[in-house]
Parts: structure tokens; sequence; C-alpha cells
């Protein structure tokens, strides 16, 4: 049975801190991968594009991430070349970067929005353009448990890793104020500026997951009755004496340890009837002074929509002095 808002009603969900154990070696495990990363890196490109969105510059981007491998992007933002803060977002399980000037709505609030490709996805609601050349062992469909057997063969290193690299790369483009860069996403895109934030200590400034993936993973893979979490619970039902070994890849990856890394200023969003992603405790993990919580009582997994935007953006506004 799902763990949706009648199970936890808010105020537990205010206090809920799950009991997570991080690797001994998770900060060496990533400054090491993302050094690794950063030593096969080639020059980013960028170039124009043809679009209907004639109001905004879109350009199409190419970076590079895990093992130097090609990522591909949009980078959309008002005319002109004077500097503005940046908001990165990341696409949620299954997405792609989609079509050129298809996502506005940053720019369109005077931002330069970077939207970044997922690698090995783009086909399940959303078209994307990056291949993930890397394979794995035995694996459930679907992108969760390749290379689930070993945190250095895991998908999510490789995703996570992209993820970190643009904040990089974005911070050294033409255009951008490097001081203000915030990360943003919805889902498996919440994962992953989760992520980011926590992997590019203070070159992020702000963070924005609207109801996060990845996080609290072993309560997660037992008790959410969708997909993809059930993508581990069948790997698992399979290989059944693998569970050890899949879920200390896990904590590589999980959300609710990695915020805790966090000390930027973070607005989180959760929706109460999710059964997607349940509410994690990744939130109460944060590092920061200034942290707020939205919560959407009776939302599932589409979480505040439209509503939310406006939030993030006066939010956000308010914390890069765009007021």
């Amino acid at each position: 049975m799902a763990l949706t808002f009648t199970d936890m009603p808010l105020e537990l969900l205010r206090e809920y801190r799950p009991a997570l154990t991080a690797p001994d070696d998770l900060d060496s495990f990533w400054a090491e991968t993302l050094a690794e990363a950063r030593a096969t890196a080639a020059p980013t490109t960028l170039a124009p594009v043809s679009s209907p969105v004639r109001a905004l510059d879109v350009r199409d981007l190419t970076f590079s991430g895990f093992g130097g491998d090609p990522i591909r992007g949009w980078v959309v933002r008002p005319h002109g070349d004077e500097p503005l803060p940046a908001v990165v977002e990341f696409i949620g399980y299954g997405g792609g970067r989609g079509l050129p000037g298809e996502k506005i709505a940053w720019a369109a609030a005077g931002y330069v929005h970077v939207i970044m490709d997922t690698r090995g996805q783009g086909s399940g609601w959303s078209i994307g353009e990056t291949p993930d050349p890397h394979g794995s062992t035995a694996a459930h469909p679907g992108v969760m448990t390749r290379g689930i057997l070993d945190p250095r063969e895991y998908y999510y290193r490789r995703l996570y890793t992209d993820a970190a690299r643009l904040i990089d790369e974005v911070r050294t483009m033409d255009g951008v104020d490097a001081t203000r860069v915030a990360v943003t996403g919805a889902s498996q895109g919440g994962a992953l500026a989760i992520a980011a934030a926590a992997l590019s200590g203070d070159a992020v400034a702000a963070v924005l997951p609207d109801v996060p993936f990845l996080c609290d993973i072993p309560n997660a893979i037992v008790r959410t009755p969708s997909a993809p979490f059930t993508e581990v619970t069948r790997y698992l039902a399979v290989h059944r004496d693998e569970a050890d070994r899949a879920l200390r890849t896990l904590s590589y990856v999980d959300g609710a340890i990695l915020s805790r890394r966090i000390s930027a200023p973070a607005l989180f969003s959760v929706a109460l009837m999710d059964d997607i992603v349940l509410p994690s405790g990744a939130f109460h993990g944060l590092a920061s002074d200034d942290a707020a919580l939205e919560v959407y009582t009776y939302n599932g997994h589409e979480g505040g929509g439209a509503r939310h935007f406006a939030r993030q953006v006066a939010w956000l506004d308010a914390r890069f002095g765009r007021e």
C-alpha cells in the first residue's frame, strides 16, 4: 500500500528523518569521479539553432560529461549579452531535452535557461539526443538497475556526473553571472538538482527540486507501488541474493544523503498524494540556513504545476536580487 498523506500526515512529514548511512568513501568517490570527468573534458560548444521562438535566443549546447562523453542541451535566454543569472534544469525520468524552444519559461522570466539532455533516455515522453555509450550487466528494463551491483558502474554515477559537469561549464559561459547559478527539475530532475548542488559545492547558489526522485531509496523501493522504483523491486525479486550490494550502490546516489552537503538556499516541494515519489525527508537533511518546503496536500506526482513555478520565480528573484 502506498505511503500517501493518510499514512504520513503533515505534522509527521515535517519530522520525518530517515536513518540512512552514507558510505565511508562517499566524498572521495565523487571527488575522484568528477576529477576524471574534468580531465577528459573537451571544449563546450554553443551553436545557433532555428526555432519558432523568436523573442528569445536559443542555442544548441554540447558539453563533456562523465568520461568525456558529449552531452547535449539547450541554452535559452533573452536577446543581448548582459550577464544574467542562470537556471539549470534537469529532466524527469524517461524524458530528454525536447525540441528547440520547447522550454522557455525561465528565459521568459529573465534568466539564462540551460536544459540538460538525459543520456540514454529521451524516448518516454519528450525527445532526447544523447546516447549512453556504456553498457551494464543484467538489468531490468529502464535505467534504475543498470550496473546496480557496483557504484562505479551504476547508471546514475554517469548521469550525476553529467549534471555536476554542466555547472562547471555554465559558470564560464559568456552572458552568465557565475555567482548566481540555480538548479531545478522535477522528479528525476529534482534528484539531479540535488546531486548537482551537493557535488558542486558553493558553485550552485540556489536549489529548487520539485517532488525529487531517488531519495530515501531503501524505503521507496519497498513502499512505492509505481515505477520507476519498482524496477529495483523486480530486479531484486529475481536476484534474491544481491540486495546488500544493490543497496550499497544506491546509497552513493541517494538524495536524502547527498542533501546533507547542500548549504545553498533551497526551495523544495512535496505532494502528499504522490504514489511515484513518496515523502523522503531529503529536505530535512539540508545544511542550509535558508530553506523552504512547499506542500501540495491534494496533488500527486504533478506537484504544484504552474502555481509552483510562479512561487519559484518569486523566491529566486528575491535571493538573486531581482525583485
